[in-house]
């Protein structure tokens, strides 16, 4: 990608790593322009956070405090990777299931 394409869209590409409204709130600010840095990190993080709830509602039947940690820490390592790698201007997958995440959103 160009490094004026980056430089436009590298603020709503943080911002869709915030709590789940900031994917919101990236997403529709990124509606109008389109831009491909944005909407690469829009569709990382809206697969992080449906991948969250997921397991977060699987992980709920079994009562074991230790699957809760190991879900926390996981998920929080994956959002914090990829904030920064937005951050730093790259476009990198997140790893294990990014790679999926931008077959599956692909139209975002």
């Amino acid at each position: 990608m160009d490094s004026q394409i980056i430089k436009k869209g590298k603020i709503l590409a943080c911002v869709s790593y915030l709590p789940i409204f900031g994917v919101l709130i990236a997403y529709f600010l990124n509606n109008e322009d389109k831009n491909p840095f944005t909407s690469f990190h829009i569709r990382q993080s809206l697969g992080l956070w449906l991948a969250y709830f997921i397991c977060g509602v699987s992980v709920s039947y079994f009562d074991s405090q230790m699957l809760r940690y190991c879900l926390w820490i996981s998920f929080g390592i994956l959002f914090i990777y990829g904030f920064f790698t937005a951050l730093m201007g790259s476009a990198v997958s997140v790893p294990i299931l990014g790679h999926l995440f931008q077959k599956w959103f692909k139209n975002i």
